[in-house]
This record gives structure tokens, sequence and C-alpha cells, in this order.
């Protein structure tokens, strides 16, 4: 963390008061807005569009119009984990006051992803099901990583059919939504206006179509995301390491791999977790580095 980001940090202890209180309100408008949707009929689940986000972003491209806002196109859960570290160095009785924490892995244990190395690079292959929400990286018959992704909801779906990854940026950031830093306040964003702007963080990302992309973010049990597909935590380093440029990417409602190495891939529920702290997201600690090797 270099010295700017040293200098930001330092606002989040004076930031979590508010940050307490924003995450309060955002789940009450959340849980309001979860009622009010309709829910999928074959899933019965409510596709909330979340909250905190500014006005929806409209992007088009050859896929049609792409809505996207600030609180749903991304969430990272391990920051519930760096904020506490930060306000215990900075002051601990603090810690007690601030409200926001992200949600558990599902089963409360650590979430680990195991990727192994391709033998060759070139044969490397992402399958994605939709209806599962499962990535597989696969070279030929051998799998070398399967995890749970979140996809699009039903009005702004995941595109279907066959792409290749063609642009990577591992620290990327949007040009079009994120956080307007003014003096000691971090207030979200589209761009433009007062302050200086930094752009919501996309840890990972591997881009397949125009403003489609794999990036880290908040895994969810249902359709979350406005097309993008999210991993969780580790995953998405990982997967970063596998795919190269040119590495073909199958999207569909099911996939083959779905009877045999979908009811191994562990699961994530990200669904309560709430936005992490503005302060936080705007530093380089926003994008989550694997704990161990990236490939076995």
């Amino acid at each position: 963390m270099d010295s700017n980001d040293a200098e930001i940090v330092l606002r989040v202890v004076e930031n979590q008061l508010w940050c307490h209180k924003f995450a309060i309100a955002g789940r009450a408008r959340r849980e309001s807005e979860t009622r009010a949707l309709p829910q999928d009929a074959a899933s019965g689940c409510s596709y909330a569009i979340g909250y905190g986000s500014p006005p929806g972003v409209v992007e088009r491209n050859r896929f049609g119009p792409v809505d996207k806002r600030l609180s749903n196109l991304i969430q990272y859960g391990h920051m519930r984990h760096i904020s506490r570290l930060i306000l215990l160095g900075a002051g601990g009785s603090l810690l007690l006051l601030t409200g926001c924490e992200t949600g558990r892995v599902a089963g409360g244990g650590p979430y680990h992803v195991t990727a192994y190395r391709p033998h060759d690079p070139s044969a490397v292959r992402v399958k994605v099901s939709l209806a599962k929400q499962n990535i597989y990286v696969m070279e030929g018959d051998r799998y070398l990583m399967a995890v749970a992704c979140s996809v699009g909801i039903p009005s702004k779906p995941t595109p279907k059919g066959s792409f290749t990854i063609y642009s990577k940026q591992e620290q990327k950031r949007s040009g079009s939504y994120g956080f307007s830093v003014q003096g000691n306040r971090v207030v979200p964003s589209t761009g433009g206006g007062p302050g200086r702007y930094v752009g919501y963080p996309m840890g990972y990302w591997c881009e397949f179509a125009p403003a489609y992309g794999f990036h880290q973010g908040f895994v969810h049990p249902y359709p979350r995301t406005h097309g993008c597909i999210r991993l969780h935590g580790e995953a998405a380093p990982k997967f970063f390491a596998l795919v190269k440029i040119g590495t073909p990417v199958s999207i569909a409602s099911s996939q083959p791999e779905d009877a045999t190495l979908g009811p191994k891939v562990q699961r994530v529920d990200d669904s309560r977790a709430p936005d992490p702290s503005p302060s936080l997201m705007i530093t380089s600690a926003a994008f989550e580095k694997p704990s161990g090797p990236l490939l076995q």
C-alpha cells in the first residue's frame, strides 16, 4: 500500500459510524425491494437489485443496453477481515461500532479453491453453466478448477454462446461508476462533479464480450449480476492465472460437467453481506490476494 493509500485508509476510522448507518439503511431498503420484486416461477428466488446504488448506468453494445449499478456489479466478502485489521491498528474500540462486515461463506468455514496447473495452456477451455451457476475450467477431459459463480439476473442476463477471453486486467476499476473522494468523505459517484473520482474495483477482470467479463466479487445462490460473472475470493485470481488471451469460453444453460463435477463444487452464499466500507474500496486493499500458491 503506497503513501496515498495509507492516508486514505486512515479515514476509515472517521467513516465507520457513517458506514454503520449506511449498512443498516441499505439492508432495510434491500429487504423492501426484495419483497416488492416478483419471484422466479422455477426457483422461487426474488431478484433483489441491491442498495446504496447511484442512478443506473446504461451502456450499449452489440448485445443491447447494459444497465450497471454500483452495488450490483461487484462486492467483496474478504473486506470484512481487512477492515477489522485496519480498525484494530487505528483504534480497536471502534470495531464495536462498525456494521461494514460481510457474510461468511456457506457452512461458516474458509473458502478455499484448488486450481491445477495445465500441461498445455493452449488447451485450456472455460465452460459456464448458467443453471448451476458453476464455472468449469478444463484441459480436455481433465478439470483444472470448478467453482461457484454469480450470473446475470433474468432482465440482464449473461450472454450465451461461444466467446474468447480478449482482455485481462488484474486491478481493473470502472470508468463509469465508483466513488468521489471529497476531503474526508467518500461517496458513491458515476464520475464528474466535485472530488477525486476512483472507480469501483473489478479485480482480476477477464473480458469475453464488450462490457461483460469474469471478475472478483460476492457470489449468491441465485442470479445477481447485470451480466458479468463473479467469482468469490481467491477463485478469481486463480481463474485469472489459468486463462490467457484467446482462451475459449462456452456459456450455456447447462454443461455436461454439471452431472460429474457440479455436485463437488463448494457453494457460496454472500446474499446477506453488506457493501464493504467505501473508504477501503478506494485503496489497493480492495483487490483480494490469494492466501497460498495460485496453481498446484
